[in-house]
């Protein structure tokens, strides 16, 4: 009977616990998340490689239930290697960008899974050099400035740790220019409302910690 009362007692108290997490942001919480992209191709009939790198680090604090704000990074790479001549030419470019964003919680679909709206905007610098087997030779730098609204969701897997989905930039702005004399500004506005792409293709995926 003791054995009995024990088995029931811990079996309520697993039940009250479970029904008692909630899965979700509160006020004052810290979140931390990131989204890596990565590639390498070769492609023997061009002969040529190429190598992609990605990251963008968020840093983010919930000033209410439903309302974050926060600072993003941006660090990139990419190298394009012609291997066809005698001499391999290649071509490095890198990027680096901060900004700020909002985000907004606005939908839960079951107890896991949160949709957010997020406006953000930023600053970014790109630069690189060329090679060619004798000499070396630096790109002009450009720097540019973006704003941008999309959308994304959380599905936590604990309470702590989500899945984090960015579905892409719905409307954007963005303008840059090369670090140059004379060079010109180039502006571009986009917007993706009704469009229907590969959900694969258009969507990011990282993990977010919340503290």
């Amino acid at each position: 009977m003791k054995k009995l009362l024990l088995t029931l007692t811990a079996v309520a108290g697993l039940t009250v616990a479970s029904k008692a997490q909630e899965f979700g942001f509160q006020k004052t919480d810290f979140i931390v998340e990131g989204f890596i992209n990565s590639s390498n191709t070769d492609d023997k009939q061009t002969e040529k490689k190429v190598s992609k790198f990605n990251f963008n680090p968020k840093f983010g604090y919930f000033v209410s239930d439903k309302i974050a704000v926060g600072l993003e990074l941006a660090v990139g790479n990419s190298k394009t290697t012609d291997y066809s001549g005698q001499q391999d030419a290649s071509v490095k470019k890198n990027n680096f960008g901060i900004g700020a964003f909002g985000r907004y919680y606005f939908l839960e679909v079951g107890s896991r899974f949160k949709t957010y709206a997020e406006l953000g905007a930023g600053y970014n610098q790109l630069g690189g050099e060329t090679a060619d087997g004798n000499a070396t030779t630096d790109l002009a730098k450009t720097k540019g400035f973006g704003v941008n609204a999309g959308v994304g969701a959380n599905y936590f897997l604990t309470n702590n740790i989500a899945i984090g989905f960015s579905f892409g930039d719905v409307i954007a702005f963005n303008s840059s220019k090369v670090d140059v004399d004379g060079a010109k500004s180039q502006n571009e506005f986009s917007t993706k409302i009704n469009v229907f792409d590969n959900f694969f293709n258009t969507t990011h995926f990282g993990l977010t910690f919340k503290f």
